[in-house]
């Protein structure tokens, strides 16, 4: 049994025990009625005290989740921030060095960490096209021209990961994303 559950076992056990006695000393002061009104007055405060404290105890639970929340939100946004402008880095020099290669291994493994299954598998796609642009060292026009095409579907599902949760919300993004970067 976790704590949390024993806490609450105990807690419970207790509020009845004390709720009965006081309903014990209720009737068994039915002769004296200021009695009966400081026991009423007792067991209103008492359940005024447990509903206060279950409302605040989940206002906690809400505001931690919360907390946590937008804590996973700036990494990922950092993170795909970082690797965006890495991969606009490499295509303003128009060379892809072996050190540039390690360094989107490392953002793999931080990407791996935080990404949604959908921008894993883009970015999977994305790193194929790098992989096989990387052999001549070179990036060429093209070559931008493609990894830019890579890119727009990788933002694409990474905008769905950071903001969009709806499902009811049909856009499709990435098409207007590829529209975007070919019109350049």
């Amino acid at each position: 049994m976790k704590n949390s559950s024993k806490y609450f076992l105990l807690t419970l056990i207790t509020f009845i025990a004390g709720y009965s006695f006081l309903r014990l000393a209720y009737f068994q002061t039915k002769n004296i009625p200021f009695t009966q009104e400081i026991i009423l007055v007792v067991l209103g405060t008492i359940a005024t005290m447990a509903v206060t404290a279950a409302l605040i105890s989940k206002q906690s639970e809400v505001e931690l989740e919360k907390e946590q929340r937008v804590k996973i939100f700036d990494l990922k946004s950092n993170l795909y921030l970082d690797l965006i402008s890495f991969i606009e880095s490499l295509i303003l020099r128009g060379k892809l060095e072996k050190k540039d290669l390690l360094h989107l291994e490392f953002l793999t493994h931080k990407i791996s960490v935080v990404a949604d299954y959908k921008v894993l598998k883009e970015y999977t796609d994305f790193i194929d096209t790098m992989k096989k642009i990387s052999e001549d060292a070179k990036i060429s026009p093209l070559e931008s021209d493609e990894i830019s095409m890579k890119l727009s579907k990788l933002c694409g599902k990474i905008r769905y990961d950071l903001i969009q949760r709806e499902k009811h919300i049909d856009i499709n993004i990435e098409n207007l994303l590829t529209k975007n970067i070919k019109k350049f």
